[in-house]
């Protein structure tokens, strides 16, 4: 094993590599034995390819990364169900998924959540199920029978014994939220519980069934199912949880839970609880992974970072559309190209709105060449000049 001297660390850090690259080459170097020489010879060659995979000056990175997207995005499947890792947990995937991240959804069709578990309780089935009956939501049909006893106007709940000791809940803490929420007297014995309306009522008999049947007796309100599943996961076989709905912020804070490694596919729920850069970090995995599932995986990253940046670039989260950037463009023939053009040209004209067609689209729309490439040069040729040196201008 070579060991970092500071010869090598001078040749690295002497490059025009980001630090991420840098703790590469330190690794690669330590993993092998090798001479100053030919460190410097790993640095080098890691350097050249660097530069010669960035962008040239004046490319026109927008349009590229649009195309890029958008040509695979024919091919995507209109409506598709996929299942999470799971057989019976679907999300949705395709076109549908991808028009959803890039629209900036405040609530995906089918919001979800991967779950990791700390050590203490990923590799323990039995600790797996506390954190799952934590996080999904209990209602009182799946604790028991609700009965109505229209004779003595009462509403009867039998409650299974075996369901309790296993989510871990008592008839006692049962009989108190029933009576906290509902606001009516009830009678507990074992695990029956009855209670009905203060004045004889059917209508309000059967209102109190209704609201019953709504309390969330533990876990998550927005969860309404968790998938419990062994996978390996780096080596390691731990068991791993899928939600149907999700809370983000609330099984961030559940004990057992790791919050470095849980995560969510509903961007504004990310972007609240950990922020934009998190926030982006989504964006980019699931539109990647969305293209990975439909066999577009060959779609540069690069253009969904780009599309992420933009999209997060003001510290919020913009979508893409007349809506969010597109709509908010400082040129008005931009935004009138791009969807309801006579309202904007009309509101461009009443606050005479004056445009400095300095963007691509509205060059190409009056017909000038575009700031780009080989259109942002100017070229000038000087004739000769008075003291007869025939010198440019």
């Amino acid at each position: 094993m070579t060991e970092i001297t500071g010869e090598i660390e001078g040749i690295v850090e002497g490059t025009d590599l980001p630090k991420r690259l840098k703790d590469e080459v330190y690794e690669s170097i330590e993993g092998r034995d090798v001479t100053d020489e030919q460190a410097a010879s790993i640095a080098e060659a890691v350097e050249s390819r660097y530069l010669d995979t960035r962008v040239e000056p004046l490319d026109p990175v927008g349009t590229v990364s649009a195309q890029s997207i958008g040509e695979p995005g024919t091919q995507m499947t209109m409506n598709t169900f996929h299942y999470a890792g799971v057989a019976e947990i679907d999300v949705t995937q395709g076109l549908p998924r991808l028009i959803e991240l890039v629209d900036a959804r405040k609530t995906p069709d089918t919001p979800m959540m991967t779950v990791y578990l700390d050590e203490q309780h990923a590799e323990n089935r039995e600790k797996a199920h506390e954190v799952v009956w934590n996080i999904e939501s209990t209602r009182i049909l799946a604790l028991g029978d609700v009965s109505t006893n229209v004779a003595d106007m009462l509403v009867q709940v039998n409650l299974n014994e075996q369901t309790l000791d296993e989510r871990l809940i008592s008839a006692e803490t049962v009989a108190e939220v029933i009576e906290d929420s509902l606001g009516v007297e009830v009678t507990q014995t074992g695990t029956t519980i009855e209670f009905g309306p203060e004045q004889p009522s059917y209508r309000r008999l059967l209102q109190l069934v209704e609201e019953l049947r709504e309390i969330v007796f533990k876990g998550i309100d927005e969860v309404s199912r968790v998938v419990i599943r062994k996978e390996e996961v780096e080596g390691n076989e731990e068991f791993i949880l899928y939600t149907e709905g999700s809370a983000f912020g609330d099984v961030l804070d559940i004990e057992g839970v790791d919050a470095s490694r849980t995560t969510c596919n509903n961007i504004h729920e990310v972007y609240r609880n950990l922020g934009v850069e998190a926030a982006r970090e989504t964006i980019i995995d699931e539109t990647m992974n969305t293209l990975e599932e439909q066999g577009l995986g060959d779609v540069n990253i690069r253009h969904l970072m780009l599309v992420a940046d933009i999209m997060t670039a003001e510290g919020t989260i913009e979508s893409i559309g007349r809506h969010g950037i597109s709509g908010n463009k400082d040129s008005v023939l931009a935004r009138a190209a791009f969807e309801v053009t006579v309202n904007h040209l009309l509101d461009a004209a009443v606050h005479g709105e004056v445009d400095d067609l300095d963007g691509v689209t509205e060059n190409v729309i009056v017909g000038k060449p575009i700031k780009l490439g080989t259109g942002d040069v100017n070229l000038r040729m000087g004739g000769a000049t008075t003291d007869g040196s025939g010198r440019a201008d």
